[in-house]
C-alpha cells in the first residue's frame, strides 16, 4: 500500500470560518493532515491543505476519495471560492522543508529584483518553499524559505545579484541557530549614531578637515586604527571638558535605533555597544537606551581640559572582538548566539568572530567580509534579518502606547 496525498487549494475572498468549515468536512474522512499554509493578501485568501491517506489498487479507497472530492467542491461553491484538487504520492522530497532563510530588502522591490534572486536560487538547484513579507515600510522586506542549497555558495551568487539589482540579500540557516541569537554588539559612530563623535569634537577644536581625513583612511583600513586615534586625539589638546556637554546635544541617533533596541530588549536580548569613540559620550547612550554592556576609549582630562591623549587600553579592531567575547561570557552565552553590527575596518574582527556579522552602510571591505550587508538608512531593518516582522513591532509598540 502506498501513502497518497490530496492537495486542496482554496482561493477567493476571505471571510471568517473558511478554515473551520474545510476541516469539519475533512474530519468525516480517513485522512491525516500533512501540511497547511494560508495567506491573505488584500482580503484575498489562499489556503492550501495537504492530506494523506492510504491508497492503492487493493485498498478500495476510490469511492472514499471521490466522496471527499465532491464534499470539498460543494463547500467551495457554498463559500464562493475556487478550488483546485490534485493527488500524488507522499515522498521524502515532498516532506523536505526550507533549510535556509533568504531575506530580500530594499526601499522598493521591483519585479526584476525578485526575478533575479529567484533565478539564482533555481540555478543553484534549490527550491523556494515559502515566501512571506516581513515589512512594507519604511523599507520592503520579503523572506524566502529555501531548501536544497549550499548556504555559502548561494550567498556568493545572491550577493552578486543583489548588487546588480541594488537590493540587500541575507542568507542564513533556519532553525534553532537563527532563533538563538541573543546578544547584539554594535559599533557606535556611523552605526548607532549618525556621523563620528571625534569629528564633532574636532569641529569645536577647529581641526575638522584634518580629523575627517584621518578617520576616512582608518575606516577604509588604510591606516592602523590605534595610530589614527592617537593622531586625531592629539589635535584636541586644550579643549575644555565642557565640550562634552555640547557634543552630547549634537549626537543624532540613526533612524530606527530606538526601535531596534526597544524591540530586542522586549525579547530579552542583551544589547552592547563597542566603540573606538569615547566613554564621555557613549555613557550617555548607555543610560538613554538602556544598553547592557559598553566599551569605549577614555579621553584624558587634566585641570578641566583635554590633554590630547587617551588613557588605558585602546578599543581598536582586536579590542572590539575581545569586548564581544567578554560580553558574551558575562551574559552566559556562546559566541554563536551573538550578532555584530558595524561599518568600518576596525569592526572586521568582531564581525568575523560573531555568530552573525552584519555590515551596516559599510565600507566595501566590510561588506565583503560580513555574513550579510544592509544598505538601508534604517537601523531597525536589522530586525527583519532576525525574522521579526514590522507588524509584530508595531503591535508591541501599540500595546505599550508608543507612537509609530
Amino acid at each position: 500500500m502506498d501513502q497518497r496525498t490530496l492537495l486542496i487549494t482554496l482561493t477567493g475572498p476571505d471571510r471568517p470560518g473558511v478554515t473551520s468549515r474545510l476541516f469539519s468536512v475533512l474530519a468525516g474522512f480517513p485522512v491525516t493532515v500533512s501540511d497547511i499554509e494560508q495567506v491573505v493578501i488584500r482580503g484575498r485568501l489562499t489556503l492550501g491543505v495537504l492530506v494523506a491517506y492510504v491508497g492503492g489498487p487493493s485498498t478500495g479507497t476510490g469511492s472514499t476519495l471521490g466522496a471527499m472530492w465532491t464534499a470539498v467542491e460543494r463547500l467551495a461553491e457554498d463559500l464562493g471560492l475556487e478550488v483546485e484538487l490534485s493527488t500524488g504520492s507522499l515522498t521524502k522530497e515532498q516532506r523536505r522543508r526550507g533549510r535556509l532563510s533568504v531575506s530580500v530588502l530594499g526601499p522598493s522591490l521591483p519585479p526584476a529584483a525578485i526575478a533575479g534572486i529567484a533565478g539564482k536560487i533555481a540555478a543553484a538547484g534549490a527550491n523556494i518553499d515559502r515566501i512571506e513579507r516581513l515589512a512594507q515600510w519604511p523599507v520592503t522586506c520579503i523572506e524566502l524559505s529555501v531548501s536544497g542549497a549550499d548556504p555559502d555558495a548561494l550567498r556568493v551568487e545572491l550577493a552578486a545579484e543583489a548588487a546588480a539589482q541594488q537590493v540587500d540579500v541575507a542568507v542564513q540557516r533556519t532553525g534553532l541557530s537563527r532563533r538563538a541569537k541573543r546578544l547584539i554588539v554594535m559599533d557606535v559612530d556611523s552605526t548607532l549614531i549618525q556621523g563620528e563623535v571625534i569629528e564633532l569634537l574636532a569641529a569645536h577644536a577647529g581641526c575638522l578637515d584634518e580629523v575627517a581625513r584621518v578617520t576616512e583612511e582608518a575606516m577604509r583600513g588604510e591606516l592602523d586604527f590605534a595610530e589614527s586615534l592617537r593622531r586625531r586625539v592629539a589635535l584636541l589638546e586644550g579643549l575644555p571638558a565642557s565640550v562634552f556637554d555640547q557634543v552630547r546635544q549634537e549626537v543624532v541617533l540613526t533612524a530606527g535605533a530606538r526601535t531596534l533596541v526597544r524591540t530586542l530588549k522586549r525579547l530579552d536580548y542583551r544589547f552592547a555597544i563597542v566603540s573606538g569613540g569615547f566613554t564621555q559620550i557613549t555613557d550617555s547612550l548607555v543610560t538613554e537606551l538602556g544598553i547592557d554592556y559598553s566599551a569605549a576609549n577614555v579621553l584624558e582630562v587634566v585641570d578641566g581640559h583635554l590633554t590630547g591623549r587617551v588613557t588605558g587600553d585602546i578599543v581598536d579592531r582586536p579590542g572590539k572582538a575581545r569586548a564581544l567575547e567578554r560580553f558574551a561570557m558575562e551574559a552566559g552565552l556562546p559566541i554563536s548566539q551573538t550578532v555584530a553590527i558595524g561599518d568600518g575596518a576596525n569592526d572586521l574582527d568582531m564581525i568575523a568572530v560573531a555568530g552573525l556579522g552584519i555590515a551596516f552602510n559599510a565600507k566595501p571591505v566590510v561588506r565583503q567580509a560580513a555574513d550579510t550587508a544592509v544598505n538601508s538608512p534604517y537601523l531597525d531593518a536589522i530586525l527583519y534579518l532576525l525574522g521579526i516582522s514590522r507588524d509584530e513591532v508595531e503591535a508591541a509598540d501599540a500595546e505599550d502606547l508608543i507612537p509609530t
